[in-house]
């Protein structure tokens, strides 16, 4: 066979991932085998590959990989989310780019468009994927409208409000003005921006004099129906039962007192402005007051403020200064730092907003999710963000449903004509259910308005590890009998309350059950100056790029390097370039023991028998520690523990320890047992890094059409002698010491040495005969005494000599260490001056003193050792 030089990656990698895919590897079905399930994490349909997807896909992959090598049934199931409003923004833009405007269309014409644009762009991430090597069971595939799992969104819709969970009411909401729909609070991201505070003059009614107000926000003061005080304030107890007239629209409106207000805050007075202000719609709901909606659904201002109508609301901001200021009404402006929120798709600022939604009670429906978590039931890795999970679980918030979007599913609510509705599954239900609770049996389904808003996408999503198996419609199926639940979920810090938590809340609500057993939180990706990566600034690499140059096996490895649970990853180049050479290694190291010559009628010799030996054991003892590694999910840690095994362990120690001498061939059984050891290092490995291992596995020995080392059993310990790996590492000591010698004194490997070893307790031919190879000795000698003109070094109690008679000039050397002798002589009186220092001593830091002290023993220690070999060089 033919080795090729390098490893190149893109000739193996499309090759191997179709033989998988031929050969159905990835295909699960119901069977006796313990199963084994992920459930991927829906990417948007919108989306492409980023850098975040790639660390949670990998994580995935070597997880799936690995219990489908223990013996498990795995299946990893894999999909999209429509993403409602990300995909509706999309379309839109696309249809303006084509001189269409979304709002001459009807809402079928739309969603044709919409549907002809998923079709086209929907299943690029996935097909990303494979790139990945992800081992995904394809015919799973799911997409959060399929017709299975839309139907179970609608059935679980109408089983909440058949349970009273699900109401309509007019309530404050998140409002993006640019995607011209209520968002969750959940989806608003609250940043620290630098602001100003003006200060504004209210006239009191009737009466000369004014109350000043502060506000950040001078326009919504169109809205404002009434000021608010404290009741204790002594500034404002005057002014009871008393109004003020509101700036520019001269409304006037009444001074309220409430505990509510801050005495201390601003000038302890407080504009009200019910229709734009979760609090004040408070106020004004307790104080009966009017609310006066100022802003249109884009943000630009409506009729209802009499003023700028039409004028985008930030435009108006800088226009209503001008005009208060020119009016006398605006008193001061200072400079100030405040939260405000945005939407987390659109990057919009959010306008609270009173608007007619859809609710789902959430208080009582949490309650199993939160106990799932604090008792353990459900495992949170890193176990740190319990506590996070217990925080926004005891203070949810009901869930605002519905989304003014027409991309989604449509919520199941149809209109009566004389007013109420009904709530059903299908249209059919619905006029069956209008003609009970009217009374009317006439009634038809052109009589009655279906609700024109969607479902919040998170209300398909939460459902997922239940609709994929048609767990909602059908409880009792085989795959949701077998599958449910999950086993791991891996996925991002960020959306663990909008989509773990709720995934929770449905397991035990339609499943009885959790959805799973742990969650892996993964980190976020960030460039070196620690900035999260994102297309916004550039610094995210495309991730097909750095596939095409460092292997799908090197850009893997290279994420997991440094990613523990919950830790951020700050990638740079450097970790897949790490990645490509540890490939280069293991292909190196196959070539290497490809190209040796077997001669099946030469014995194995003692040192390649020990290191067999020895590898085993050590082998043994590191499978431990990776199944370890991976029961407490330290994924990271469980690579660079195989990473270590193999380039250290393997290539540096016993490809070293059994390499028959140049030209010479190798022993059968010695071949045998280090291609054994080989495919036992590359099944390890095979979670990690897919396509070399495959490709290395198939070509050590002869294979049959649908072998694969993806579905080889992956190695068990049988144990280790730890005695045994003790002698081991004190014979690498020794030959690392002899080879330092070497080194030093100058002198060449094909050099024979003489060893001598002064020690009560001897090795074992079976260290011995590694040593006097690796070191390469002519002879290895116990002794009693020194050995004098020789070098030498201490392990331990054990003193190792190496006559260099005949190796090396004795004056050069001489020479040589007497230059060292001085330099260290003088190294240690510069420190003793140092020490000698009653001020330096009292008044430096004690660990800085304490750097000295080492500084002057390990000084006399080299003098000492110095001056030994000087007595020996001079005999």
């Amino acid at each position: 066979m033919e080795i090729a030089a390098k490893y190149n990656p893109s000739e193996v990698e499309d090759k191997w991932y179709r033989y998988w895919m031929e050969n159905k590897f990835f295909r699960s079905k119901p069977d006796e085998r313990e199963p084994y399930c992920i459930v991927i994490p829906p990417p948007n349909v919108t989306g492409v590959l980023h850098m975040g997807h790639m660390l949670n896909n990998t994580i995935q992959d070597v997880l799936v990989r690995r219990a489908r090598m223990t013996g498990k049934n795995a299946c990893w199931v894999p999909g999209t989310d429509h993403a409602s409003i990300a995909t509706e923004a999309k379309v839109v833009a696309k249809l303006r780019a084509e001189g269409i405007d979304k709002n001459t269309l009807t809402r079928d014409e739309f969603l044709k468009h919409a549907w002809e644009w998923k079709e086209k762009h929907g299943g690029i991430i996935l097909e990303q994927l494979k790139k990945l090597g992800a081992s995904c069971d394809w015919e799973r595939t799911s997409f959060t409208m399929d017709e299975s799992l839309s139907a179970s969104v609608i059935k679980v819709f109408v089983d909440l409000f058949n349970k009273g969970l699900i109401y309509r009411g007019v309530r404050m909401v998140n409002w993006d003005p640019q995607a011209k729909t209520a968002v969750s609070d959940e989806e608003v991201i609250y940043r620290e921006v630098q602001s100003k505070l003006y200060y504004l003059k209210y006239s009191i009614e009737g009466e000369e004099g004014f109350v000043t107000i502060a506000t950040t926000r001078p326009e919504t003061i169109l809205g404002d129906t009434a000021v608010c005080v404290h009741p204790n304030d002594p500034r404002y107890a005057h002014l009871k039962g008393k109004k003020v007239i509101v700036p520019l629209i001269k409304r006037s409106v009444p001074i309220i007192f409430d505990e509510y207000v801050d005495i201390e805050f601003g000038t302890g007075a407080l504009k009200v402005t019910p229709a734009h202000d979760i609090n004040d719609y408070l106020l004004g709901d307790k104080h009966n007051l009017e609310s006066v909606d100022i802003f249109n659904d884009d943000g630009t201002m409506s009729t209802a403020a009499q003023l700028y109508i039409g004028k985008d609301r930030f435009d108006v901001r800088k226009i209503i200064v001008k005009d208060l200021e020119s009016a006398g009404n605006l008193a001061k402006v200072e400079e100030y730092q405040n939260k405000v929120g945005y939407s987390e798709r659109t990057d919009a600022v959010i306008e609270p907003k009173l608007s007619m939604q859809w609710f789902l009670k959430m208080q009582d429906l949490s309650k199993p999710a939160l106990d799932a978590v604090i008792n353990g039931d459900i495992q949170l890795y890193p176990p740190k963000f319990v506590n996070t999970y217990r925080h926004w679980m005891e203070n949810v918030k009901d869930w605002c449903l519905s989304r003014q979007l027409w991309w989604g599913h449509r919520i199941p609510a149809y209109y009566l004509p004389e007013g109420g509705f009904v709530v059903a599954e299908t249209a059919e239900e619905a006029v069956e259910n209008a003609r009970k609770k009217t009374g009317n049996a006439s009634l038809k389904l052109s009589d009655l308005r279906q609700e024109e808003d969607v479902l919040d996408t998170w209300f398909s999503s939460w459902l997922w590890p239940i609709s994929v198996f048609d767990g909602i419609r059908y409880p009792e199926n085989e795959d949701i009998k077998y599958y449910y639940p999950t086993n791991d979920l891996i996925t991002a810090p960020e959306i663990l309350f909008f989509w773990v938590a709720r995934m929770i809340i449905a397991g035990y609500e339609y499943q009885g059950a959790k959805p799973f057993r742990s969650v892996y939180l993964t980190g976020i990706v960030r460039d070196s100056l620690k900035r999260k990566m994102s297309k916004q600034l550039g610094n995210s690499p495309d991730p097909l790029d750095l596939i095409a140059k460092y292997g799908a096996d090197g850009v893997r490895i290279g994420m997991l390097f440094c990613s523990p649970a919950g830790n951020d990853l700050l990638f740079e180049e450097t970790l897949p370039e790490q990645g490509r050479n540890f490939s280069n290694k293991i292909w190196n190291a196959f070539r290497l023991v490809k190209g040796w010559e077997v001669d099946a009628n030469i014995p194995q010799p003692i040192s390649s028998a020990a290191a067999i030996t020895w590898f085993n054991n050590i082998l043994n003892r590191e499978i431990e520690q990776i199944d370890d590694h991976f029961d407490k999910y330290r994924i990271s840690e469980a690579l660079m523990t195989v990473y270590k095994l193999f380039w250290d362990e393997f290539s540096s120690w016993l490809l070293e320890m059994v390499k028959p001498a140049y030209q010479q061939p190798i022993d059968a059984k010695t071949c045998k047992d280090l291609v054994d050891l080989f495919e036992k290092m590359l099944t390890l490995l095979h979670p990690f890094m897919p396509f070399i291992t495959e490709e290395l596995w198939q070509s050590f020995n002869e294979r049959k059409l649908g072998d694969s080392l993806m579905i080889t059993q992956m190695p068990k310990s049988t144990g280790y002698d730890t005695d045994l790996l003790e002698r081991m590492e004190l014979m690498k000591e020794i030959i690392s010491g002899v080879r330092t010698i070497r080194q030093e004194k100058n002198i060449p490997n094909k050099q024979s040495l003489k060893l001598f070893i002064k020690s009560t307790e001897k090795f074992g031919v079976d260290v011995e005969s590694i040593i006097a190879k690796l070191a390469g000795l002519e002879t290895l000698t116990y002794t009693n005494d020194k050995v004098e003109g020789a070098a030498s070094f201490l392990i331990k109690s054990a003193e190792f000599y190496v006559p260099l008679e005949g190796l090396i000039n004795s004056d050069e050397e001489i020479a040589k260490l007497k230059a060292e002798l001085e330099y260290a002589k003088g190294f240690l009186l510069s420190v003793m001056k140092k020490l000698s220092n009653e001020r330096f001593v009292n008044s430096a830091p004690p660990q800085v003193v304490e750097i000295e002290k080492n500084k002057q023993a390990d000084a006399e220690s080299k003098i000492n050792i110095i001056e030994e070999r000087l007595k020996l060089l001079s005999k």
